[in-house]
Parts: C-alpha cells; sequence; structure tokens
C-alpha cells in the first residue's frame, strides 16, 4: 500500500511539471510571434492606430480628432442671418361654438318622433323632437270652440246695443268674455307648441340617444346644438398687457389635436372690467372655422402680439442646449499648411475646423431660434449633426451643402408655433 501512494504522488507531480513547461513553450511561440516594432503588450489594433487617422495627432500642430475611416467629419453649413421674430403672450383658452344650446323638454312627455340624425345640419326653426301631444291638440279644439260661441253671443248683443235693446254694460261683458276665450286658444296653443322641440339657430346637432317612447323630463338633456361656423376663444391677459390689446388686433392660435397648424383670428371684445382678484381682463378671440375641423371644448393656445424685432438666427438644429446655457459651432477655414492636400473634401470643397462658441438665445419661431448675443451675421455654422464633431475638430462641407439661410428649411426646423417671449 505504501508503495502504490507513493508512485501516485510521483506521477501527478510529474504531470503538473510537464503541463507548465507546455505553457512556459506557448508563450514564447506566441511573444516570437508578433510583428516587429510592435509592443509585446499593445494589440495590433492599438498599435495602427497611434499616429494613424482617427487616432492621436501626430507632426506639429497635430491633425485633431477625425470623424470614421480618418477622415474629417463631413456636415452641412446654415448662415447667420437677420431674421423677424414677434414677441408674443401665450395663454390658454377653450374653444366654443358662436352660439350652443343644449335641448331639453318643457315639460314631462313621451318621444313620439325624433326628427333629425346624429350630426346632420338644421336651418332655424326645424322641429327636432315631437312630444305626445293628445291631450294638448284636445285643449286647443275645445279653446277655439269657446272663443267662437263667446264671439257670436258679443256680436248680438253689440247690435241689440246699437238698436237700443241692451244696455253698454252688458255689450262690454261680453266683449270682455269674448276676448278671455281668445287668450284661452293662445294659452292652448303656447302648450302644444312645448311638444315641438325645434332648433333655435341654424346649427349641427350632436348624439343623442332620444328615441320615439322615452320619457323626457323638464330640464333633461336631449341633444345639443352649435353653430360652429365660427369658434369663439374666452381668455385671459394680465392686467399690464391691457395697453396691448384692442379690439380686431389679428391673433393666431394652435390646438393640440393639430400640432403645427396656426389658426389665425381676431380679438371680437374685450371685458369692461378687470378681475379683481386675478388682476387679469377676459378677451373674447374668433376663429373662422368654414372646414368645421375645430370643436367646441377643444383646448387653444392663443398667441397674443406685443411687437417685432429683428435679430440674428439659426436654424433649431445649429443650436445645442446643455443645462442652462446654449452654444453653436462655428466654421473656420484651415490654413494650407495645417488642412494639406488630404483635407480638400470632393468637388474641390476645403477643409475646415469648428469652435465651439456660447450663445445667448431668444425666442424660438417657425424652425428657427433668435440668438441675442454670441455670433453675429454672415458668419457660418454647423446646421445640424452637432453630435458627430467635438470643438477644434477638422470637418468637411457637404456637397451639395452649401450655406442655407434663415428661409430654407433645415432638418429638425419646427413647424411654425406661437411661443411667449423669453
Amino acid at each position: 500500500m505504501g508503495t502504490r501512494s507513493l508512485i501516485r504522488r510521483h506521477f501527478f507531480l510529474v504531470a503538473a511539471l510537464v503541463v507548465l513547461a507546455v505553457m512556459v513553450v506557448a508563450g514564447g511561440l506566441k511573444v516570437l510571434g508578433k510583428k516587429p516594432g510592435q509592443g509585446a503588450g499593445a494589440p495590433a489594433g492599438m498599435a495602427q492606430g497611434m499616429g494613424g487617422a482617427g487616432g492621436m495627432p501626430q507632426g506639429k500642430g497635430g491633425a485633431g480628432r477625425r470623424g470614421a475611416f480618418g477622415g474629417p467629419t463631413m456636415v452641412s453649413v446654415a448662415v447667420v442671418s437677420p431674421r423677424a421674430f414677434e414677441d408674443t403672450i401665450e395663454v390658454l383658452g377653450v374653444a366654443k361654438g358662436r352660439q350652443s344650446v343644449t335641448l331639453t323638454a318643457a315639460a314631462t312627455q313621451l318621444v313620439d318622433k325624433v326628427r333629425f340624425s346624429d350630426g346632420q345640419r338644421v336651418p332655424r326653426g326645424a322641429v327636432l323632437v315631437e312630444l305626445r301631444d293628445t291631450e294638448q291638440n284636445a285643449g286647443v279644439a275645445q279653446a277655439e270652440a269657446r272663443a267662437v260661441e263667446a264671439k257670436r253671443a258679443y256680436e248680438r248683443y253689440k247690435t241689440l246695443g246699437d238698436q237700443g235693446w241692451a244696455s253698454k254694460a252688458q255689450v262690454d261683458q261680453f266683449e270682455a268674455a269674448w276676448r278671455s276665450a281668445q287668450a284661452d286658444v293662445t294659452a292652448a296653443k303656447a302648450r302644444q307648441n312645448d311638444r315641438m322641440i325645434r332648433a333655435p339657430f341654424a346649427g349641427i346637432v350632436g348624439l343623442s340617444d332620444v328615441a320615439p317612447g322615452a320619457l323626457v323630463n323638464p330640464g333633461a338633456p336631449i341633444v345639443t346644438l352649435d353653430d360652429t361656423s365660427v369658434i369663439r376663444v374666452d381668455f385671459q391677459v394680465p392686467e399690464r398687457y391691457l395697453a396691448q390689446l384692442r379690439e380686431g388686433q389679428p391673433l393666431l392660435a394652435t390646438a393640440d389635436a393639430f400640432p403645427g397648424e396656426t389658426v389665425q383670428g381676431r380679438i371680437a371684445k374685450l371685458d369692461t372690467r378687470v378681475d379683481e382678484r386675478t388682476r387679469a381682463i377676459t378677451a373674447r378671440a374668433e376663429f373662422p372655422n368654414a372646414a368645421g375641423k375645430l370643436k367646441p371644448g377643444m383646448l387653444m393656445r392663443v398667441g397674443v402680439s406685443r411687437g417685432k424685432r429683428t435679430n440674428p438666427s439659426a436654424p433649431e438644429s445649429a443650436v445645442s442646449v446643455q443645462g442652462d446655457g446654449a452654444f453653436v459651432y462655428v466654421l473656420h477655414t484651415r490654413p494650407a499648411a495645417q488642412g494639406g492636400a488630404s483635407q480638400q473634401g470632393p468637388g474641390g470643397q476645403g477643409g475646415a475646423m469648428v469652435e465651439q462658441r456660447p450663445i445667448v438665445t431668444g425666442v424660438r419661431q417657425q424652425g428657427f431660434v433668435e440668438i441675442v448675443d454670441g455670433v453675429k451675421p454672415g458668419e457660418k455654422i454647423v446646421a445640424d449633426g452637432l453630435n458627430k464633431i467635438q470643438p477644434g475638430q477638422p470637418v468637411r462641407i457637404a456637397q451639395g451643402g452649401g450655406a442655407r439661410g434663415p428661409a430654407a428649411t433645415t432638418q429638425g426646423a419646427r413647424p411654425a408655433a406661437v411661443r411667449p417671449a423669453a
């Protein structure tokens, strides 16, 4: 037993020594297999990248950061140009029709006929719902019969009075009875008309669940009626802007239901009082709605103009915002000694370098940003793709991507919108 145990221990020791020797030989072969000039601890890809395109700068002054595949990043260019900007006060309001009403019944009765369909346009005075009016029709007939009888009695006594056979007091009594009977006829017809629910103005009826045979009560809604040819929006404006408001003043409004679209209107009326609690005055705006896109109840954002000014501008896609600050990349032409022939782009366009410059922005309107300070009109800036470049990086102007002014449509620019002044 002792001999076998000793042999087993020697066997494992010899096996461990053999494995160690194999690992040493493999490591040596791997080191000897490296290319000349390449460090033992540096990967081949890293050795090729150092000093090459896309790697660390080489030579006097360096080549700066480069784009993918070793060349300058290709960018499009915009020119800082003056543009007119408008100061606006943006307020919220709820749209409603020129006239809106919820029709109800004046008495408790069963529905006899429904004479409209959901969403139908109806003229003024059109009968929408007929309630059962059997009793009212009978009341009208009874009142008319009494009126006829009273009129004949009055005519007979009037003739007798003219002949001296009846006193004037008797004639006056029968005349009063006849006129009372006429009033009863008018009252009976009014009760009959209460069973006819008519459109008080021309408009469009809404959705309704009323059907023949349903019992309606006074005050219970039957159907809505809206005149949507013109949409009204009531909104409040702080008292300090009262001097800048006037009736007939043009307005622009947007609705969340139609992003990017603006609606033109005007201030129709200003309230006669300022609210003592909010220190604001209520204004009523009117917007034409011939197409019927705007619906009563929609939330509207109304912009009230406070005046215009002209300042340098840049496309929204050319302005980058970080925290509370904003900046643009200004293009500078590289000298020939630094740029070299390798920086020439396609079509003979030379290379340039970008400078990150902080700016002070104002309002944003129609896809452009107002620049209050930081750049001057005529300077060229990177129009888009700001996430692909760094300060001091060489860039190349894309073919067909010449300088774009404010009139051009830029990538990422938003459609016209009304925003408050900064």
